[in-house]
């Protein structure tokens, strides 16, 4: 009876531990990343598309909507969008490889869902409410797509199990990515998207004409980079600041300028 009685401990301990992790891989950017990309998406976007948006959202900008993807991770009814998020793949894959992980992978992660979203944004008969969603999910998404740790590998949870210390503090590969690294930059999210959204006209052009599939290999490489120059247990302080932020600058960048593009294509 002791021992069925500590088994039933443990299992339930096992369940709790995960449910509570759960959130914590899923997460991108964090609050500021994502209204980056929200509002240098805004800056992009034609009179007829800011239209519609608003008709959908009211007065809630791309900024504060970009959030609600996580949000909603507090209620268990939104738990089925959980690995909307990301798309593990596998170390060492060249572009053939990851295209088709892409194209046969049939578990709803973060290429397959956005074609999805969009649909239903496109369709006449959607409802509002279904709208609603899909529009928030989509600017979350966006953002999630730029994120290299977002298509980082399964065996280390996206770089959750890669511990190291930022500024002396205990964290990991993940967390420095979501939060630690744009904190580190003491900008609002207005002055930060303010502050990189300079794109060269070749950068605008090449960015909003690459392929979904595209757009993941393009963070497949950087989270790769990543990984090779981070090593477990790595002390990180200022000179990862000065080594990366400007490939920081650039994902967030990016995740505004193409999910405009999305939104230009589905109501411009």
């Amino acid at each position: 009876m002791m021992f069925t009685s500590i088994k039933k401990k443990l299992a339930s301990a096992l369940i709790f531990g995960t449910l509570a992790y759960l959130p914590i891989q899923a997460n991108a950017w964090g609050m500021i990343g994502h209204r980056v990309v929200g509002e240098i998406a805004d800056s992009y976007l034609k009179v007829k598309t800011r239209k519609a948006i608003q008709s959908i959202l009211g007065a809630e900008s791309l900024a504060m909507s970009a959030n609600w993807g996580d949000f909603i991770k507090s209620d268990s009814t939104y738990n089925y969008m959980y690995n909307w998020h990301f798309v593990n793949l596998p170390e060492g894959l060249d572009q053939a490889g990851l295209y088709k992980i892409l194209e046969t992978e049939k578990t709803p992660n973060l290429y397959n869902k956005i074609p999805d979203l969009i649909a239903i944004l496109k369709k006449s008969s959607s409802t509002a409410d279904q709208k609603k969603l899909a529009l928030r999910m989509l600017v979350h998404l966006a953002g999630d797509l730029c994120q290299p740790m977002h298509v980082a590998h399964k065996d280390d949870l996206g770089g959750n199990r890669v511990s190291v210390s930022w500024f002396n503090e205990k964290s990991n590969l993940h967390r420095v990515w979501d939060e630690q690294l744009i904190e580190y930059q003491q900008l609002s999210y207005t002055e930060f998207a303010k502050a990189i959204n300079h794109p060269s006209a070749i950068q605008l052009y090449n960015w909003q004409n690459t392929s979904l599939k595209d757009c993941i290999f393009e963070s497949y490489k950087v989270c790769s980079k990543i990984y090779d120059n981070t090593k477990p247990d790595s002390k990180l302080s200022y000179r990862y600041n000065f080594d990366w932020v400007e490939t920081l600058n650039q994902q967030l960048l990016k995740g505004g300028v193409r999910l405009a593009k999305m939104l230009n294509d589905i109501y411009g």
